[in-house]
């Protein structure tokens, strides 16, 4: 992979050419010491991937990661060497497009070849990404169905990965405190950062936003996102789980694996809504919702960061609706009104 760096400090410059020295696949395309410079060379020279510092001088990571996926739109990882000082920034920056965050190499501090494996091994998922070789299974496993306990009437299913954050923020600040239907979340993110990402999501949200907990049941009004790197899937009596198969799932957590379980096991109205993201994934589950008569909704290509996963949705006709993401709440409630029974919408 042509590979560039974009930071202000030397000594973190040199230990992440130290980090892609060790696969001889990758190369260092070029090297800028702030967000400005990095623009105007990835303009220049597109790599396949950017190693993005976050905290810079005359332009920081957040707003060269905006113009960038503005301009010359191409992968992005986030290395920094303060992941929990710089919470709100990675968000922030991850609603832009970019994919995924790593801590910062060290040099001379232990194996340099495990601390070099973080970062190699983010680098090694983003490129079974960008060559999309994982294909999503439209006969993703089906669970035995089990009698269901105090269901939701209904549940809203939404999958989003790169610029998933902001996407979500949007969508649930739209989202009234008497909203219906149960809501699972399942975006692409390291499960280091979920509880951060969960309470970042609840400040946007008048709805309760919580990690989603092996057995838990989806209940109406409240919000719950995927928390691992496993699986998120319904099993028997509607309750959550997580399961690590299908293991060669570049996506983790799926989309497609909680959407294909969904449409199994859901006994009620399902609303499967796909948002921004890189490569395919949900694209197959929400078609499999669709034609099972569910209703289904994909976020249209001039409001995502990366219209990717929507666009594959498209392609396969599994949207009934495509949609800018400031319209995508009011729709849910328009959608659910006519699905619940008199008194139960808003």
């Amino acid at each position: 992979m042509k590979i560039a760096i974009v930071n202000d400090m030397p000594m973190a410059v040199e230990a992440l050419r130290r980090v892609l020295a060790l696969r001889p696949e990758h190369h260092v395309a070029w090297v800028a010491e702030n967000g400005a410079q990095a623009v105007q060379r990835c303009a220049e020279l597109k790599p396949d991937l950017i190693l993005m510092d976050l905290l810079m001088p005359e332009m920081d990571g957040v707003e060269a990661t905006r113009r960038i996926m503005s301009a010359t739109p191409c992968a992005i990882l986030l290395v920094t060497a303060d992941m929990g000082a710089n919470t709100a920034r990675i968000f922030e920056a991850m609603g832009h497009g970019a994919l995924d965050v790593v801590d910062a190499p060290a040099i001379g501090s232990g194996d340099p070849r495990a601390g070099a494996a973080p970062v190699l091994a983010k680098i090694e998922i983003i490129a079974r990404l960008i060559g999309d070789r994982s294909r999503s299974d439209a006969g993703a496993a089906r669970f035995a169905a089990a009698p269901g306990e105090g269901r939701p009437e209904s549940l809203v299913a939404i999958g989003a990965s790169a610029g998933g954050p902001a996407a979500l923020a949007t969508l649930l600040r739209g989202l009234p405190a008497d909203f219906p239907a149960a809501v699972v979340i399942v975006q692409h993110v390291d499960e280091q950062f979920a509880a951060g990402m969960a309470h970042w999501l609840a400040q946007h949200s008048v709805l309760p936003v919580a990690l989603a907990r092996e057995g838990d049941r989806p209940a109406p009004g409240k919000v719950l996102l995927a928390a691992t790197n496993d699986h998120l899937r319904l099993v028997g009596r509607e309750r959550l789980a997580y399961t690590r198969a299908p293991q060669s799932y570049v996506y983790r957590p799926s989309v497609d694996v909680f959407f294909h379980s969904a449409c199994t096991l859901w006994r009620g109205e399902i609303v499967g809504v796909l948002l921004t993201g890189m490569g395919r994934d949900g694209a197959n589950g929400l078609k499999a919702l669709r034609d099972k008569g569910h209703h289904t909704i994909a976020q249209d290509q001039a409001s995502s960061a990366v219209y990717g996963m929507p666009k594959a949705a498209v392609a396969l006709d599994a949207a009934v609706d495509i949609l800018p993401i400031e319209a995508i709440a009011a729709q849910l409630c328009s959608v659910l009104s006519t699905q619940t029974e008199p008194g139960g919408s808003r």
